[in-house]
């Protein structure tokens, strides 16, 4: 272990490397973020929200599913392994949308999609937690959703514009095999970052002794003993629950509005776009300022956008929501993940991101069922509308519960 350094700089070709990385995995989700939900209506005939956000529902519970365990075969098998595996079956997703006979299928590809991003995105954000300092945490989960959700707006614009230009099916899903092509060369040619764990691990161990802990004890904490761990738990549910909806009804809502596929699918666009560009500076800002005002603030901005949103009625003002929803998601999304890293030991650190993500992930499946059961009885506007008190409530409850993680060295 002695040429072990830490640091971004000290490592900056193998952090670069699990950026891009990164910006490939989201892009597989952008593929989906436009076309999907009119896919749903027109090929598939499905009348109701509720079934035509059902993909996404299948999507947030295998992806959140697969969170909780990835954490735990990461610390067990390593993460160059997990991030391979993942795009192994990432594989699969865009063939089985190009030959798709039946709805079903469409869900099973959904079902597979959230395997690989469960397992790719998470062993991104933990390698490059594994290579950093401490005190860099906020600027490396930064860039790690930075570059996840550039991929998402790219794809979701150009899938659109694909769409647009020939169909909704296949044109736009074989960009989907040429991505996982390149994200597996990618993840053979990245390190593992085991060492780097297992010298912090050696490092923390003198002050952290008899800080092993069981997975039914990391899961306990993370969920509702620990009040830090279970405060960020709640906040990423809620962001999550908001952008399940946003990715099922905003095309929905928007084409209702009376505008075309080109139109709203820019908007579509600009939410992760805003979303990903921002947190280029507020993970930066997590690490000087904290965590608790920009999670606090950015749900509640959340909230508030999407009302804007709701009760707007012209383009321009759907693009100023879509990156005010963009901005408040990019202050809690980086920081909410190296608030998870300030509180767990670094032996138990990754199976908490896992539970973390777990029921932040599980947000997007709650999201579409809740989002579309309410749109189908009240409307799709109703449906927004009341979505947007899960973040208000969550930045509440950080408000109040949620002590300041980052400790100034």
């Amino acid at each position: 272990m002695k040429n072990v350094k830490f640091g971004i700089k000290e490592n900056i070709l193998q952090f670069m490397l699990l950026v891009v990385t990164n910006l490939f995995v989201g892009s597989m989700v952008g593929i989906e973020r436009t076309v999907l939900p009119l896919l749903g209506e027109e090929q598939f005939g499905l009348a109701s929200a509720s079934a035509a956000l059902s993909f996404i529902i299948s999507f947030g519970f295998s992806k959140a599913i697969v969170n909780y365990f990835a954490g735990q075969i990461a610390d067990k098998l390593g993460r160059k392994k997990v991030l391979l595996l993942g795009w192994s079956v990432g594989l699969l997703v865009p063939i089985l949308i190009i030959f798709a006979h039946e709805w079903w299928v469409i869900i099973v590809a959904n079902i597979l999609l959230g395997i690989n991003q469960g397992l790719a995105w998470s062993m991104t954000v933990n390698m490059k937690i594994d290579l950093s300092k401490a005190g860099q945490r906020g600027t490396a989960v930064g860039l790690n959703e930075f570059a996840g959700y550039s991929g998402v707006a790219l794809m979701a614009a150009v899938s659109g514009y694909i769409a647009s230009s020939y169909s909704l099916r296949p044109e736009p899903f074989y960009l989907g095999i040429g991505i996982v092509l390149i994200g597996i060369l990618l993840s053979l040619i990245v390190k593992d970052t085991g060492e780097h764990l297992k010298l912090q691990i050696k490092n923390t161990a003198v002050y952290n002794k008899g800080n092993q802990r069981s997975s039914k004890e990391v899961f306990a904490l993370t969920t509702w003993k620990d009040k830090d761990l279970s405060s960020i738990s709640f906040a990423g549910l809620s962001t999550n629950l908001k952008d399940g909806m946003a990715w099922g009804l905003f095309p929905i809502f928007f084409t209702a509005a009376g505008l075309s596929v080109g139109e709203f699918g820019t908007i579509v666009a600009v939410y992760p776009a805003a979303w990903g560009f921002f947190q280029l500076f507020t993970g930066v800002l997590s690490d000087k300022v904290g965590r608790k005002l920009l999670i606090t603030y950015g749900m509640w901005l959340q909230a508030a956008a999407l009302w804007f949103i709701l009760f707007s009625s012209q383009f321009w003002l759907w693009i100023v929501g879509a990156i005010l929803l963009g901005l408040g998601t990019a202050m809690v999304y980086p920081t909410l993940q190296a608030a998870i890293s300030d509180v767990a030991a670094p032996e138990w650190r990754a199976s908490s991101m896992g539970v973390y993500r777990f029921w932040r992930d599980s947000g997007y499946a709650f999201g579409a069922l809740f989002a579309g059961i309410i749109a189908d009885v009240l409307g799709v506007n109703w449906a927004i509308g009341l979505v947007a008190f899960l973040p208000l409530l969550a930045g509440v409850n950080t408000f109040f519960r949620l002590k300041e993680t980052l400790v100034q060295k």
